[in-house]
């Protein structure tokens, strides 16, 4: 494996294109969304192998919510089912799960498998496993600026859902699309953004160890001068 020699601590995806994936293919949506589950576990295996810390997903936003039902319900059911199958494999590499968002807005059942699965993992030591689910920036700004004033605080970014974790280093977004579509708008302040022409489902290692070497060619200031 060629290792870029500068890795990111925590990187995080914009996993676009499983729709326009599934059309060329003559099949509904969904099925997009299903082959785009292995794109995230090549992901999450090579970042096991760099040492990358925080791996997360912006993998439903509170927009998603005025997609088609079908759409939206099926989306539900394969988080379900990829969680579940996935268990043996958190635990085995050492991974913490967690999901962020407004996640009263998902069903019961959903969410008390999350909890299950967040319970179980919380002792995961090698990287964590960070899934966006029912959010967006600008509700996640606002609730956080809602508890802050409530609570007389003065740093926002203690309300955040994002609170204990670190900014990400590296936004990768899939598909072409070349914006943040509402997402960590606080937390991207400094990020590096790659865009890649590639769609999600075939989003695989070698395009993210590309990714990782356009990051590690990055001069990062931070609005400073080196």
């Amino acid at each position: 494996m060629n290792v870029p020699e500068i890795i990111p601590n925590h990187v995080t995806f914009i996993m676009d294109g499983n729709g326009r994936w599934a059309k060329a293919r003559g099949k509904d949506r969904i099925f997009g969304h299903f082959e785009g589950v292995e794109s995230v576990r090549s992901v999450l295996e090579t970042s096991v192998e760099l040492g990358i810390k925080y791996v997360s997903f912006f993998a439903f936003s509170e927009e998603n919510w005025g997609r088609p039902q079908q759409e939206v319900l099926g989306l539900m059911d394969l988080m379900m089912r990829s969680m579940k199958n996935e268990v043996e494999s958190f635990l085995s590499n050492g991974i913490r799960f967690r999901v962020l968002g407004n996640l009263q807005r998902l069903s019961p059942e959903l969410r008390n498998e999350i909890s299950h699965l967040e319970e179980i993992t919380a002792g995961g030591d090698k990287m964590t496993m960070i899934i966006f689910m029912s959010y967006s920036g600008q509700w996640d700004l606002r609730q956080a600026a809602e508890r802050m004033v409530s609570d007389g605080g003065d740093d926002i970014s203690k309300y955040l859902v994002t609170a204990g974790v670190p900014d990400p280093d590296l936004l990768i977004r899939t598909s072409g699309e070349k914006r943040i579509s509402n997402y960590m708008l606080w937390q991207l302040a400094y990020t590096e953004f790659v865009f890649t022409d590639t769609l999600w489902p075939d989003f695989r290692k070698e395009q993210y160890l590309d990714a990782l070497q356009e990051y590690a060619s990055r001069d990062r200031r931070f609005g400073k001068v080196k």
